[in-house]
């Protein structure tokens, strides 16, 4: 069981689009997905103690667009050395 006040460090991971002026690449999506396997399964060991689901629902001329993404909020007992903000 993962005590929350072991946590030192808080990472937000975003999988999927948030920015309607901007659209992710699916390498982009990959890479979000990659780091936050690496932060659930690399040392130290993160958790994931938070998240926060969100969509947007955008009018582009006839078409109706949907966006969605979720943010993670991954907690550590300390930030690992391999995790460049």
């Amino acid at each position: 069981m993962f005590d929350l006040t072991e946590v030192k460090y808080v990472k937000r991971i975003t999988v999927g689009t948030d920015n309607p002026g901007r659209m992710r690449t699916p390498e982009e999506l990959d890479a979000a997905t990659a780091l936050l396997n690496k932060c659930l399964t690399g040392t130290p060991k993160g958790c994931i103690i938070g998240t926060e689901k969100s969509f947007a629902v955008l009018q582009m001329g006839e078409h109706q667009v949907v966006l969605q993404w979720i943010v993670y909020h991954v907690g550590f007992p300390r930030k690992p050395i391999w995790l460049d903000d």
